[in-house]
């Protein structure tokens, strides 16, 4: 065990937590009342070539161990995200790498019942912070299919730059899609991400009062 991983990580109603085997009856249940919500943003696999079977959905218990095993080996932090004590949907930090780069990317889906609430981006800065402050990281990377206008306000919430396109960088719904990436690195947050976010909320209540 480390300082890194497993951890959990609350800021107000949001926490993270490790995605676990008993929260099966929980995830499930979310995730198929959001399925219309979530299917346009999803990953997919593409058609296998003719002599090659095709990739199965994964179980729930199988997703488990497979997210178990590449966090134990220091690749990956797949969290659970929580509001006010229920499991509202999933945050993995993937594609840890070291070296000259010190780089993740991040991935997230939220219940759509709590979209609107400040959930995701605290989640999002949460995971940014445990990986800037506790795991060593120097660069985080979000990338968005250009269409999915939510998701990328959460990131322009949160001060990520936006860096670019990359045409049909994966494979979502069903066919490859143009993906927008932002980022952020640690020298551009000296004081952390999730006290960005809480001054970003004072400074939009203000405003509307």
């Amino acid at each position: 065990m480390n300082a890194s991983w497993p951890v959990v990580l609350a800021e107000g109603d949001v926490s993270l937590r490790p995605v676990r085997l008993r929260d099966h009856r929980e995830w499930r249940e979310v995730n198929l009342r959001n399925r219309d919500w979530l299917r346009p943003w999803e990953a997919t696999v593409p058609p296998a070539p003719p002599d090659r079977t095709p990739p199965g959905r994964p179980t729930f218990r199988q997703m488990v161990r497979y997210l178990r095993a590449e966090a134990n080996a220091g690749r990956m932090l797949p969290f659970a995200v929580h509001y006010q004590g229920r499991l509202v949907g999933q945050l993995t930090v993937a594609g840890i790498t070291w070296g000259s780069m010190c780089s993740a990317h991040i991935g997230y889906w939220v219940d759509e019942a709590v979209a609107g609430r400040g959930v995701t981006p605290t989640a999002v800065a949460l995971a940014v912070d445990h990986c800037f402050r506790t795991v060593g990281l120097h660069r985080m990377e979000i990338c968005i299919r250009p269409e999915n206008g939510p998701s990328r306000r959460v990131v322009e919430k949160l001060g990520f730059r936006e860096e670019g396109m990359r045409p049909r960088y994966l494979h979502i719904d069903g066919a490859w899609r143009d993906h927008l990436v932002y980022a952020l690195t640690v020298e551009e947050v000296p004081d952390g991400l999730v006290n960005r976010w809480r001054q970003a909320r004072t400074d939009a209540t203000r405003e509307m009062k």
